[in-house]
């Protein structure tokens, strides 16, 4: 890594962006918003989408061929899930001399498992999870802001806890913007399959019950607990089959507390009901 240049504390020669959509493109905009790096090259799988981006200034090169990466310091892998241990190897092949991977995946125990060993020597992989997005996807809605005040989970492998690239890896989440904590893997997918996979089956499962008939009286309620039902099929099938096991436990807890909440209805119980939903009050006030 180069000598530190930024009031951060962290400045790299090169950083490489794998996936340049609404994360990776966030990501390589608060870099070269803040100076972070020399150069960012974007690669992805089409250049048609990648030029755009480039002319744009979200970066300053573009590939579809893992080489581009080759003299990176930093590379930050931002693809799909159950793509991102594919594309870690890809790129950590190519390298020529010392290099740090991360990622920007919001599964953890399947990736960090495989990734922890078989990487060429000089290349080190500590996983990731900025917190930060939207339904939305693509650069184009890319932010330099995105990552402001937001908190990105560290996931290394217990041996590399204290490593200089979990530092390192550390430093440069900060300086995007973001509060850091440290999970063992499997510890992050337990919470984040309540707290980000949960709410999105139950969102998906909510608009999907959404007839014509009342379209037009869906209104506000309906439509913010609904928001994130509009993220990519895709990419969420992929989350949802990567931490099946920690999701289906949770479904099965939210199922559990649906039928208290029938069976306090079909009970004409006040009280009951009234204790569920203050329960659930209790708890969202503690968000704002």
């Amino acid at each position: 890594m180069s000598t530190p240049q930024t009031q951060s504390g962290f400045h790299v020669d090169t950083l490489a962006v794998v996936g340049v959509g609404l994360i990776g493109g966030s990501v390589a905009a608060a870099v070269r918003t803040r100076g972070l790096a020399d150069r960012v090259i974007g690669i992805g799988r089409r250049l048609e989408r990648l030029e755009p981006a480039r002319e744009a200034g979200i970066i300053d090169e573009c590939a579809i061929d893992p080489a581009a990466a080759a003299d990176a310091d930093l590379v930050v892998v931002c693809t799909p899930v159950d793509r991102i241990v594919a594309d870690v190897r890809a790129i950590a092949a190519q390298a020529r001399g010392e290099m740090l991977i991360t990622d920007g995946g919001s599964v953890k125990q399947s990736i960090c498992r495989r990734l922890c060993s078989g990487l060429p020597d000089g290349v080190t992989f500590v996983g990731a999870h900025p917190l930060a997005g939207s339904e939305k996807s693509g650069w184009e809605h890319a932010s330099a802001d995105l990552f402001e005040n937001r908190v990105c989970v560290i996931t290394p492998d217990p041996v590399q806890a204290e490593s200089p690239a979990v530092q390192q890896t550390t430093a440069f989440w900060q300086a995007v913007g973001m509060r850091t904590l440290q999970m063992e893997p499997h510890a992050h997918d337990r919470s984040l399959a309540l707290t980000s996979h949960l709410p999105h089956v139950v969102a998906s499962a909510l608009a999907s019950l959404l007839t014509e008939r009342e379209l037009e009286l869906a209104a506000t309620g309906f439509r913010d607990t609904t928001r994130i039902a509009a993220g990519d099929p895709d990419l969420w099938t992929a989350i949802f089959l990567q931490n099946a096991e920690p999701v289906r436990a949770e479904i099965d807890l939210l199922i559990h507390r649906l039928q208290e909440f029938q069976q306090s209805i079909a009970d004409g119980d006040d009280g009951e009901l009234r204790r569920l939903l203050a329960r659930g009050k209790t708890r969202r006030d503690r968000l704002d």
